[in-house]
């Protein structure tokens, strides 16, 4: 197949106080508001080459609005939305908006919002913003551990294994590596990538009957150094750590979870592994691999099976399933009527 998507370039997200989300953004954890349209508000990392990263639009709950990708040229573009079209999914075409121009929307088999563009805006920094590096696109910021670009979006699915097969035969992303249960050939997790990072789209089993949910974004920065200091600038000034730091197994890439006031999961990262492997076979870890937690010395807390907008039903993470998720998924004919 040809490469059709080069990588994530902006995801939006809904939240019930959008000024209050930006003034996290901004003030804690280091992004710049550049615009705000419609009761949107667009954000950007220091790093990020393109207008922005994140949008902030207004609704009753925390939810995916949309991920949108940019594609390797315009005639991928093009083909990528035919093959989604042929897949049996009717999107939509529009001429663009705010920093991006013609773009192909549709909700992927799962309910997931995405977008598709080639022609972005690149971002010209004015003369305050102006680095003295010229491949950035604006100066580091001043803010201690200001993330440099946006990094990755996991979602949920009720099918990881299906899902993570459709974006690559439709779209042509990578499967990286899944996570099974111990006690059961029974996926919860998965990744796939558009270029050479470990992942830029993650997704977890969800038992729930809510399509198209959202369990974090991610972001980036160079070291880990940074993101220490981050946790230590949220600490200070009222935001909890959810959950690390440590480091994943799969990805190798140091983290760091904590909660947005929507109560939107956010991840930091640094670290990571490149792969250029045109060929790769995804390998399946087990838990005590430690998939998610590398040194397999701390217990990850209940709330990380949390996913958005809020639903009956759990969902897994990176580190596996919960036991609530595990009796239910392999005793289904605990619960009468449903065997």
């Amino acid at each position: 197949m040809p490469h059709l998507l080069s990588h994530l370039s902006h995801i939006e997200i809904t939240t019930p106080d959008v000024a209050a989300s930006t003034r996290f953004y901004t003030e804690k954890f280091g992004m710049r508001a550049i615009h705000d349209s419609d009761g949107r508000v667009y954000l950007r990392c220091w790093g990020d080459y393109y207008a922005y990263s994140l949008v902030l639009s207004l609704g009753p709950e925390p939810t995916l609005k949309r991920m949108a990708w940019r594609t390797a040229s315009a005639q991928a573009l093009e083909e990528a939305a035919g093959r989604v079209e042929a897949s049996g999914i009717t999107g939509t075409w529009s001429t663009g908006d705010f920093g991006f121009g013609k773009a192909y929307e549709f909700v992927g088999p799962w309910g997931h919002p995405m977008r598709l563009i080639y022609d972005v805006d690149k971002f010209d920094a004015d003369t305050d913003y102006k680095s003295i590096y010229p491949d950035r696109p604006e100066k580091r910021s001043a803010h201690a551990g200001a993330p440099r670009f946006l990094d990755h979006i996991t979602v949920a699915t009720t099918d990881v294994r299906a899902f993570c097969a459709w974006y690559t035969d439709v779209l042509g992303y990578r499967t990286m590596a899944f996570t099974d249960l111990e006690e059961a050939p029974i996926t919860v997790f998965g990744v796939l990538t558009t270029n050479e990072k470990s992942h830029d789209l993650g997704v977890v089993l969800d038992t729930s009957d809510r399509p198209g949910r959202i369990n974090h974004i991610a972001f980036w920065v160079d070291t880990y150094q940074e993101l220490i200091v981050c946790a230590d600038v949220l600490m200070e000034r009222g935001t909890d750590m959810e959950y690390g730091p440590s480091i994943h197994g799969i990805g190798e890439q140091n983290y760091l979870y904590f909660r947005e006031p929507s109560e939107m999961r956010v991840e930091l990262n640094s670290g990571g592994y490149r792969n250029y492997v045109p060929d790769w076979e995804p390998h399946t870890w087990k838990p005590s691999e430690g998939s998610n937690n590398l040194y397999r010395n701390g217990a990850m807390p209940h709330s990380m099976t949390e996913s958005f907008p809020a639903a009956e039903g759990l969902t897994a993470t990176e580190e596996g399933a919960s036991p609530e998720m595990k009796a239910e998924l392999l005793n289904p004919y605990a619960v009468p009527g449903q065997g």
